[in-house]
């Protein structure tokens, strides 16, 4: 039987890798990962009672904002990845929706969906496996891949979007965090041209300021000297907090299974051969279940500008 999109008792829908099960990790932490959220991130019951209580108050008195204050789940995955400080959480989600208000072209209606041919495409890949750590491992393929007639630039930083919106989803993630792996293999003068200043400071601008994940590192392979172009059109806006999770690794792929692990990677990025390719069809197919949940998504909004 070729591979196929499966649900499990939990019905949660999977791909079977060989060994590696390629799915979303929404079940509660495990007391590993409750340990370490409390070591990492101040999460104690007492700690998460008293944040959930300053956030939903935040939100309440926020003109305009409407978000579901009696969804748990909804408010952890904006305070987790700030430490339960509640302010730090509402600033970064005042961020994210006034983002969305202003940017209707990359913000309204993001759902898998809406994006659907990025991921048969290969553009975005998850990987079934996590890191050692228990990061998320998400690669871009921004060269070979990506045909921008059929991708088009905005298509591809609303499925970062809806990748991150995702890996919100996981209690593991929002502890362990993301590790993003931009492969630049075939990066040409014609990849270059998509970008212009604008949209590469409003991408940098989502990615640093907006997005409510615990970035851990973006990792640069194969980059070329079109590559260097690129980069100097993103690099004036980025802040230095993402220029520490920069790492430029070129070829050397030793380098980046040190930071990721060899069992955690593909061959074709220096893995041990544990981690299989798959079609890209597949992760369409999976992440079409949550259509319904993101348009659910899309109704969490500002209703006017404030």
């Amino acid at each position: 039987m070729g591979l196929r999109v499966e649900k499990g008792d939990d019905n949660v829908p999977f791909v079977q890798l060989g060994e590696c099960q390629l799915r979303l990790d929404l079940e509660d932490l495990d007391e590993t990962y409750k340990e370490r959220a409390k070591n990492e991130l101040r999460e104690t019951p007492e700690v998460v009672e008293n944040a959930l209580r300053e956030f939903r108050e935040f939100i309440q008195k926020e003109p305009g904002l409407h978000l579901p204050l009696d969804d748990v789940n909804f408010l952890l995955k904006f305070l987790r990845p700030f430490k339960f400080y509640p302010d730090s959480a509402f600033r970064v989600l005042k961020k994210f929706y006034k983002f969305k208000l202003k940017h209707p072209k990359y913000g309204v209606d993001v759902t898998p969906n809406s994006v659907r041919h990025v991921f048969d495409n290969e553009v975005f890949v998850f990987l079934p496996t996590r890191t050692p750590t228990g990061s998320r491992i998400m690669i871009i393929n921004a060269g070979t891949k990506w045909n921008p007639k059929d991708v088009a630039v905005a298509d591809m930083f609303r499925a970062i979007m809806v990748a991150i919106e995702i890996a919100m989803l996981e209690p593991k993630t929002q502890v362990a965090g993301v590790h993003v792996i931009l492969n630049m293999e075939g990066f040409s003068l014609n990849h270059v041209y998509q970008f212009s200043p604008t949209v590469a400071k409003l991408m940098v601008d989502w990615v640093q300021d907006c997005a409510p994940v615990r970035l851990k590192g973006i990792h640069i392979i194969n980059q070329s000297i079109f590559f260097n172009m690129v980069y100097a059109i993103f690099k004036p806006f980025i802040g230095e907090k993402l220029k520490k999770r920069l790492f430029f690794h070129g070829s050397n792929k030793e380098i980046l299974c040190k930071h990721m692990s060899a069992d955690a990677l593909p061959t074709h990025f220096g893995g041990s051969g544990k981690v299989p390719e798959y079609p890209g069809r597949l992760l369409s197919e999976m992440l079409f279940f949550y259509e319904e949940l993101f348009e659910k998504f899309n109704s969490y909004r500002y209703i006017k500008e404030t």
